[in-house]
């Protein structure tokens, strides 16, 4: 598979949607699990006094960037499965065992960081699975390194290579999950969402031009060549395509291209959090009349500690954020409370979810496995492939044979079977910012930035 995704191959998987339904025998007993025996829900219910867990620990491990550029997601991953393993901890464990995280530091990420940190979680600590946000560069190359071992891996990598990889392979990966949607599915998902603006007239665009500024990372270019390969079909034009050498401060020759020709949507496909803000001081005073969206790094606190009022009215979109709904709200508060006002929620979500669906899968299959123990980590694998599981992100459930989670609405209709491709807008830089796509899940409307120009 390419770079750009091969989508047709992609919404081929839709069939294994059928096959999950199907599966409803199996899955009413998770659907029982989910929210009341895990805790996602617990302020809403009493305490159960004697069930905490008591007997062997297990080791789960994350590999996580501690230090180096993503440290502040790092950080935010770490503390996510700790949480997630006392709650589960609390509430019995997995089958009357406490889940014990142990981390290694993947530092600048790649594959000559990442593949020894794995290494290590696996031969120094003994992890039955390991439980990661994103880790970058590698590319899958650490995938044999799991293999090898024979555990359970979920990562939120966002990479269509996963795709490619497990899905021609799935015997000798099958216990390597992707927690979240492909990149590839931004793409062709932000020319849906900018039409349905138009269509429900709360946009009035001033011409069909986009411009597309993107960095050089794999994540990024899929991205912006998922937009670029499909704007015709959505009757969009592409007025410029930048790529830019990252990380980087100085917009200003960007910018002014920008200006020459100013386009309705600007769409930066670059993602790290302090560069978007510095994109926007850099914007602001100057400002072309089009709609900004950006990729991911808005939903990080940085972006909008650095870039303050600048940040009003930018959009990005995110799978990997809890709900405004209640069940996300009470995530969100017992992690703050837990961890502080300036914590990110948003970023721990999805370590969170896939350490209380793994603590499910083993728990139905009776048991985790030990590195080596291939046996019980297929009865898991299979635990996992069949879940449709409800969290603070909304639904996780699984392409087959990819292994990777199912986007809302980019590949199903139906939102209790894929995982929300979330659209938010900040509107007030000094609060959370307001999702308004897609429903069910909205909790507010799309607003005009403040720099546009009627």
């Amino acid at each position: 598979m390419n770079n750009s995704g091969d989508r047709s191959k992609i919404i081929d998987r839709r069939k294994f949607l059928t096959l999950g339904s199907s599966l409803a025998a199996s899955g009413a007993m998770l659907a029982t699990l989910n929210a009341a025996a895990l805790g996602q829900t617990q302020e809403l219910m009493p305490s159960v006094e004697g069930m905490a867990a008591t007997g062997e620990p297990i080791p789960i491990g994350g590999g996580v960037p501690l230090t180096g550029w993503a440290a502040a997601d790092g950080i935010e991953f770490k503390r996510a499965l700790e949480m997630a393993c006392d709650e589960i901890n609390a509430l019995g464990g997995i089958l009357g065992r406490p889940l014990a995280p142990v981390f290694e530091d993947t530092k600048e990420q790649g594959a000559d960081n990442i593949i020894p940190a794995m290494q290590r979680l696996i031969d120094r600590h003994g992890v039955h699975a390991i439980i990661n946000g994103y880790n970058t560069g590698a590319v899958t190359q650490e995938y044999d390194t799991i293999a090898d071992a024979g555990i359970i891996y979920i990562h939120h990598n966002t990479d269509i290579v996963h795709h490619d990889t497990v899905g021609k392979n799935p015997d000798r990966y099958y216990g390597i999950f992707m927690g979240d949607p492909a990149e590839y599915w931004y793409g062709e998902g932000l020319l849906a969402f900018l039409n349905g603006l138009v269509d429900k007239k709360e946009w009035e665009k001033p011409n069909n031009k986009i411009a597309i500024v993107t960095g050089s990372q794999n994540y990024s270019m899929v991205i912006a060549n998922a937009i670029k390969d499909n704007a015709e079909k959505y009757g969009w034009d592409i007025s410029l395509f930048e790529t830019v050498v990252v990380p980087i401060s100085e917009w200003g020759p960007t910018l002014a291209k920008l200006r020459a020709d100013p386009p309705a949507v600007i769409a930066v496909t670059h993602w790290v959090p302090q560069d978007l803000a510095q994109f926007m001081l850099q914007f602001a005073p100057n400002p072309t009349n089009s709609l900004v969206y950006m990729q991911y790094g808005p939903s990080l606190a940085a972006f909008r500690e650095i870039g303050k009022d600048s940040t009003n009215g930018v959009l990005y979109s995110t799978v990997i954020a809890a709900l405004q709904d209640e069940i996300g709200q009470a995530f969100i508060k017992r992690y703050k409370d837990r961890f502080g006002a300036d914590s990110s929620p948003l970023v721990g979500a999805q370590v969170y979810d896939s350490c209380q669906y793994y603590a499910i899968a083993a728990a139905l299959a009776g048991g985790t496995g030990a590195p080596g123990d291939e046996a019980q980590n297929r009865k898991i694998s299979e635990r996992l492939r069949r879940l449709i599981y409800r969290g603070v992100m909304g639904t996780t459930h699984f392409f087959y044979p990819e292994q990777a989670a199912i986007p809302y609405p980019d590949a199903t209709d139906d939102p209790s079977l894929g995982m929300p491709h979330q659209y938010l807008q900040i509107q007030d830089y000094t609060k959370d910012p307001a999702m308004i796509a897609p429903p069910p899940y909205e909790t507010a409307k799309f607003v005009l930035p403040p720099w546009w120009k009627a």
